[in-house]
Parts: structure tokens; C-alpha cells; sequence
């Protein structure tokens, strides 16, 4: 299986080119992260203004309205969420005990995903964005 380039990570996404929305690339998803994946789509969703879309940006999933609020993808052994930055240092007691870098948290495969927190976080995204405007 050739993995997709994401963001200096590798997707789990299957293929050599970018997939060309976001049905492509939850086909090219092993079933273990697609499950996952799914989940966290549908916790953005939840909480994601109605006039926002999703689109492939950087070669995953994202959801935009004027700019892209938030980045989802799939890994080997995980899920990450890109809500930028500034909102995971909001998070950050809340997010002890996950991986996370200057961008991104990892949910992990073998372990339940936190869906409330999960749909507090793209909450505080898109409040973020609003508030640049």
C-alpha cells in the first residue's frame, strides 16, 4: 500500500494521487482508522456551521467556510484532528495524555475517541475564525 503525503506525515489513504473529495479519500482508508475517521467527521459536522464545506486540502479532508477551519486524516495507528495551534494550547490540560504537536492531535486507534471534546475544539475553531472577521 503507497501512502499519501499529508503535511510532512503520511496519510494511510491508498494511491498516488490526490484523492478528489472526501468519499475518494475515506475508499482509500484502511477499515480500522476508517471507522475512527467517520466518527470524527461526524463530530465536526455536528458542530459545523451549515455553510461550510468539506474539501481536500493538502490531501486530506478539511472543512471550510472562507478559509479552512479544520484538517482530518487518517494514519497507521491514528486519527488526527488540525484545529491550528493556538486552539489545542486551549485545550492542552484537556488533551494531556494524547500526542499532539504544534498543530495537530492524535487520537489513537486502539482507544475510544473523546467525541465531546473532540466537538469543543472544532467549536472553539470555528468561534476563532469568527472572530478574525
Amino acid at each position: 500500500m503507497r501512502k499519501i503525503k499529508s503535511s510532512g506525515a503520511h496519510s494511510t489513504a491508498k494511491g498516488s494521487k490526490a484523492p478528489k473529495n472526501v468519499d475518494e479519500y475515506m475508499d482509500g482508508v484502511p477499515e480500522a482508522a476508517r471507522s475512527a475517521l467517520i466518527k470524527i467527521r461526524t463530530a465536526i459536522r455536528a458542530v459545523m456551521p451549515q455553510d461550510a464545506t468539506e474539501i481536500i486540502s493538502y490531501r486530506i479532508p478539511a472543512f471550510k467556510r472562507k478559509r479552512v477551519l479544520v484538517w482530518y486524516a487518517a494514519f497507521s495507528d491514528h486519527c488526527s484532528l488540525f484545529p491550528t495551534a493556538a486552539v489545542i494550547e486551549k485545550f492542552n490540560k484537556e488533551l494531556k495524555g494524547f500526542s499532539k504537536s504544534k498543530g495537530t492531535i492524535h487520537f489513537p486507534l486502539d482507544k475510544p475517541l473523546p467525541i465531546a471534546l473532540i466537538k469543543r475544539v472544532v467549536k472553539a475553531r470555528v468561534k476563532q475564525d469568527e472572530s478574525r472577521k
